[in-house]
């Protein structure tokens, strides 16, 4: 049997058994990780899996069921025992489900790879990690530690209404970082970010980051934390660097648009949303500078795929236009309820998962400004980057970040390094109060976005760029 008779056997076995609707995954799955300090290995993790998860709709009642067996007999079990779930729940009757017209569609798709990851050597690799850190561990760093991870999956997509969609999705990416320890307090500095840059690419990202090359300069940078001034209290104006605006995307817009938050369907982890979809096309999320996209095409981001996990094809729309919410991440079924008539933000963690609407790639669109022109135009401020910690409250809305590091910026130049930087505000009333926003762009990946009860690890993508916000409160009061 090929992978497609597996998912077509479970789709017809839930329709034999009463669905009215069924899609059917089989993934196979690989993925491998290291993690070295202070130029030695600590961790190698290799693993593998495959099997099948199957969706039946009863009614109005959605059923699940997933098997890591690719047999037909085992297909079928899954189908069925999907559907029978589904009549379990629609014994309650619940308002009717209808899910958002897609094409159906026989399709491949593989992400860009020019260095297959899994192919290159464990020594080569072992290398990379364990001279970055023993750079970073001369340079003065307490503890060098570094890290890679690497995903291979491969989906087959059926369902009962002519999809099937086979795809072939790569992701990698590697990181460093240096903590030095003093009087009372630890400081870290990383490289490129604080859980490193991710991809739908093969080894080249991790070749392209050259960790050794800044693995001295991240140590040096640490040590230099412990004795540099406390970041000030007070309200000022703050630059932020774009590693840090990717994390500012993430947890104040990604999550807060996510429609089965706004629904009131999903509240795990730090909750629903404060967006009401009454005001969907007229609420000003921010400044007119805020252009905010979901786009899952962007070739080698971490949140790009040829279709979601419900066979809708990926392409862009905007989120946020001109500073006015105008879009939302949904799904077939979450789209219909709502009355929107787009989905393709849908995926599951694995063949054991229900699919759940989950961030793409969602970012900012690039500005007119240079970093350069920010601080050049600024006369009192700080320069923030590299998330250190995050806290947000249930609604998405007020948050509190600490950096790695700051900087003042003092009469258009850049003055003295300030150690544990943090910035406070409400998301609508911080983002109306970006007046700058930079004109180069990095597609961040978040390889670590848990959602759902059981949890789910969602790999994400946050283009980003270097922004200017006015009047922010910094620093902590005493």
């Amino acid at each position: 049997m090929t992978h497609f008779d597996v998912a077509s056997a479970a789709v017809e076995a839930a329709l034999a058994a009463g669905a009215r609707y069924a899609d059917a995954r089989v993934m196979h799955r690989r993925s491998e990780s290291m993690s070295a300090r202070n130029g030695a290995i600590e961790d190698l993790s290799q693993s593998e899996d495959a099997g099948v998860g199957v969706r039946a709709l009863v009614g109005s009642s959605w059923g699940f069921f997933a098997l890591p067996d690719l047999g037909r007999d085992a297909a079928r079990r899954a189908g069925e025992r999907a559907t029978a779930i589904a009549r379990a729940s629609a014994s309650v009757p619940g308002p009717p489900v209808d899910l958002v017209e897609i094409e159906a569609r026989t399709d491949s798709w593989a992400s860009a790879c020019e260095v297959d990851p899994l192919s290159v050597a464990l020594s080569t690799k072992g290398d990379l990690l364990t001279g970055a850190t023993a750079e970073a561990h001369k340079g003065g760093a307490d503890i060098a530690e570094g890290l890679y991870q690497i995903w291979d999956t491969r989906k087959w997509f059926v369902s009962s209404q002519g999809h099937r969609i086979d795809q072939h999705i790569r992701e990698a990416g590697a990181g460093i970082s240096a903590t030095v320890i003093g009087d009372g307090e630890t400081q870290r500095r990383s490289y490129p970010s604080y859980r490193g840059q991710y991809g739908t690419r093969g080894w080249e990202l991790v070749d392209e980051l050259d960790l050794t090359a800044h693995a001295a300069r991240i140590a040096d940078e640490a040590r230099a934390l412990l004795s540099a001034p406390q970041c000030p209290a007070g309200e000022t104006t703050l630059i932020l660097g774009s590693e840090q605006m990717a994390l500012q995307i993430h947890e104040s817009v990604g999550h807060a648009i996510e429609l089965d938050r706004i629904l009131g369907w999903e509240a795990a982890f730090a909750g629903t949303s404060w967006l009401d979809l009454a005001q969907l096309g007229r609420l000003r999320y921010g400044s007119e500078l805020m252009n905010i996209t979901i786009d899952p095409t962007i070739p080698g981001a971490l949140g790009s795929f040829g279709y979601d996990d419900e066979g809708t094809p990926a392409q862009p729309r905007h989120a946020v236009r001109d500073g006015i919410w105008v879009g939302t991440l949904a799904g077939r079924e979450s789209a219909a309820v709502a009355g929107l008539d787009y989905a393709g933000s849908v995926r599951a963690d694995g063949w054991a998962r229900l699919p759940m609407v989950r961030m793409t790639n969602v970012g900012l669109t690039p500005g007119p400004h240079t970093l350069e022109e920010m601080i050049a135009e600024t006369a009192d401020g700080v320069l923030m980057d590299l998330n250190r910690s995050w806290s947000i409250d249930d609604k998405r809305l007020n948050f509190q970040f600490g950096c790695e590091v700051g900087w003042e910026v003092k009469d258009g130049k850049l003055g003295r390094m300030l150690r544990n930087p943090t910035y406070t505000g409400i998301g609508p009333k911080f983002w109306g109060s970006m007046d700058m926003l930079g004109s180069e762009t990095t597609a961040w990946g978040t390889p670590n976005c848990g959602k759902g009860q059981p949890g789910q690890i969602g790999h994400t993508g946050h283009p980003a760029s270097a922004a200017r916000f006015q009047n922010v409160r910094v620093g902590v009061r005493g």
